[in-house]
């Protein structure tokens, strides 16, 4: 098996479809209400995300190394809610369901560095709780804007080559039969189960990858509150076991509503019909972004008051400019 080319030298005529088709769910009546109230999901995540992030930029008492991976989660959230909602509307409200070859590529790009993004930044945050709470006394010399930074921008260029590479891969197969993904997007592994020729690669992918970007991450952050709830019965009392774990519950929160779905359909992906695998996956890829905002306002007291603050101003200044 040639890993790059496996028509080569086999007589399998390569074929690369002008366009793939979009099935989504089939057999539900009155479904384009689903994707109407999926619309609005998006309205409120785009707001909610938008405002997460103007409260850190305006606000200077939010510059700890933290608040650049609650950016850079609000953003993702943002960035990847914009790549796949708009695109889903466009597909089964308006029954574009016709999706160029190219453009189906580079529509899984976005959706799944996205979607592995916010994996990682659950990671960075978990970090900062870690240090945070087990070496207080060498948090701003281990957590420093600098490292941060740092760590997700490695963050950004690992995911961005993992999933190149995956996409890289879809180009060697060739599809002769059947263009009808059956999902909701341009899913990878709806993709390369269509191709005609040896797919192997891509199959080892599709194992792989879930491992290394959800399952690793996971066990990270389970392994790093495992790590935290064991030193506080060791060295604090149940009341400031507790205030200090408070701090964790809006991250803990987070992560809860973004595996627990996610890794749930995958698992059981071969076992469920696949309506319900669709909207599982719908569901999950965005009611998290849509969550996530609302979660850190709530649960984050800097952010309550950071929040409060700029209100306040707001108010002023209406006040200033009437008079």
């Amino acid at each position: 098996m040639d890993f790059f080319n496996s028509a080569l030298g086999k007589n399998i005529t390569f074929v690369r479809p002008a366009y793939f088709i979009i099935s989504g769910l089939s057999g539900i009546p009155n479904i384009k209400h689903y994707y109407v109230f999926l619309f609005f999901v998006y309205i409120v995540s785009v707001l909610g995300n938008t405002i997460v992030m103007a409260v850190i930029y305006l606000d200077y008492n939010l510059r700890a190394p933290k608040y650049i991976a609650v950016f850079n989660l609000a953003f993702v959230d943002l960035f990847g809610n914009s790549a796949l909602v708009p695109k889903l509307l466009d597909i089964f409200l308006f029954n574009h369901r016709y999706i160029p070859y190219n453009d189906c590529l580079t529509f899984l790009f976005f959706c799944y560095t996205c979607l592995s993004m916010q994996s990682f930044n659950l990671v960075a945050l978990s970090y900062d709780r870690l240090v945070a709470i087990i070496f207080p006394l060498h948090y701003q010399v281990k957590v420093t804007h600098r490292f941060m930074l740092s760590l997700i921008a490695s963050f950004w260029v690992f995911v961005i080559i993992a999933v190149l590479i995956a996409v890289g891969l879809l180009t060697r197969l060739s599809f002769c039969k059947s263009v009808v993904i059956n999902s909701y997007f341009c899913d990878h592994g709806q993709i390369y189960r269509l191709a005609c020729n040896d797919h192997f690669p891509n199959y080892a992918i599709s194992c792989f990858y879930p491992v290394l970007i959800f399952w690793l991450p996971l066990f990270f952050i389970l392994l790093s509150y495992l790590y935290i709830c064991c030193t506080l019965a060791k060295v604090a009392t149940v009341q400031q076991g507790l205030k200090a774990f408070k701090t964790c519950i809006g991250h803990l929160s987070l992560v809860a509503i973004y595996f627990i779905p996610l890794l749930t359909t995958f698992t059981l992906m071969e076992n469920i019909h696949p309506n319900a695998r669709i909207i599982n996956l719908s569901l999950t890829s965005v009611f998290p972004p849509m969550l996530n905002p609302i979660i850190y306002v709530l649960q984050t007291q800097e952010i309550r008051e950071s929040v409060k603050r700029l209100l306040k101003v707001g108010r002023k200044s209406k006040i200033i400019l009437k008079n």
